[in-house]
């Protein structure tokens, strides 16, 4: 089935990042983890506001109360879009500059499930997975990782999907809903060599999972079982997130990039960086907030 790709808006993010539905603002925020910046576009007329915030911020998730949890390079901090104020709660990675956290989804539970990876060198197995309480406790899920990127959860909360994006793979987990612990690690799905790295994942009220492929032009809907279901191909190469939002949360949009594309590569594809909104006729699911 071919789909009707919209090009949405021209935010020209290096790498845009963590679309997140906001309903009661009728918005969609994203970032650009590559100049501290956190975007806001009201759905109803298209509104557009940027902020430059004071840490490096890859995925941002909104809290129970006001304000935000945001995941930063140099750690876990609060965030008031009022102030444009950032409080950092916990950073396990102090000290060990070569570490960094990436992403992050909130589980059904209400609290932070977050991944970390080697920004220096990618390949080596130096990514964490780690829980952040609403007490602002952190604990180590996992370890062993090259690269822990995109994080999915299931509607029921038993399972989770996670990126290992330098093994080119995708990951699931038993979770134990109560206690938070992760177990019986596995391969969901192994990508193709020429159809890029996995890289952002959210999943649909079906339970099936959608990936975008990094490099790869990109974005897979695969079920439950981890079988390919339907593939879309993007206008631009650098496909990094997706979330479901709007009414009905019946619209899929779509954050991309242009790391390491050269100017001639930009010119072809000129759209690299911006959103992307894609009608499927599948509906997502409403993100749980962070409990703390």
């Amino acid at each position: 089935m071919k789909y009707n790709i919209e090009h949405i808006y021209a935010s020209q993010s290096e790498i845009g990042e963590a679309p997140l539905w906001v309903p009661e603002e009728e918005s969609l925020y994203w970032t650009d983890t590559q100049s501290n910046s956190i975007w806001r576009m009201r759905l109803t007329d298209g509104a557009v506001i940027r902020w430059r915030v004071s840490l490096p911020v890859t995925a941002l998730m909104r809290r129970e109360g006001d304000g935000f949890l945001l995941v930063t390079k140099t750690g876990l901090a609060f965030w008031e879009s009022r102030t444009n104020v950032c409080e950092l709660i916990a950073n396990p990675l102090a000290g060990r500059t070569h570490l960094s956290f990436n992403d992050g989804v909130i589980d059904r539970q209400g609290r932070l499930i977050t991944g970390t990876m080697n920004h220096v060198k990618l390949s080596p197995p130096d990514g964490c997975l780690y829980r952040l309480d609403g007490n602002l406790t952190l604990n180590l899920l996992d370890s062993g990782l090259s690269v822990a990127n995109g994080i999915g959860v299931s509607p029921d909360g038993k399972t989770v999907y996670l990126s290992e994006q330098f093994k080119g793979r995708i990951l699931t987990y038993d979770y134990d809903t109560e206690s938070g612990i992760l177990g019986n690690r596995r391969v969901f799905a192994k990508l193709p060599e020429a159809e890029g790295l996995p890289d952002g994942i959210t999943v649909d009220a079906e339970g099936f999972v959608w990936n975008c492929h990094w490099g790869g032009s990109l974005i897979t809907r695969y079920t439950p079982a981890g079988k390919k279901d339907l593939q879309i191909t993007m206008p631009v190469p650098i496909i990094a997130c997706l979330a479901f939002a709007g009414d009905g949360l019946s619209d899929l949009y779509v954050t991309t990039g242009w790391y390491g594309m050269n100017s001639k590569d930009r010119k072809k594809k000129s759209g690299a960086g911006d959103l992307f909104r894609i009608k499927t006729g599948f509906k997502g699911l409403r993100e749980p907030r962070f409990k703390g």
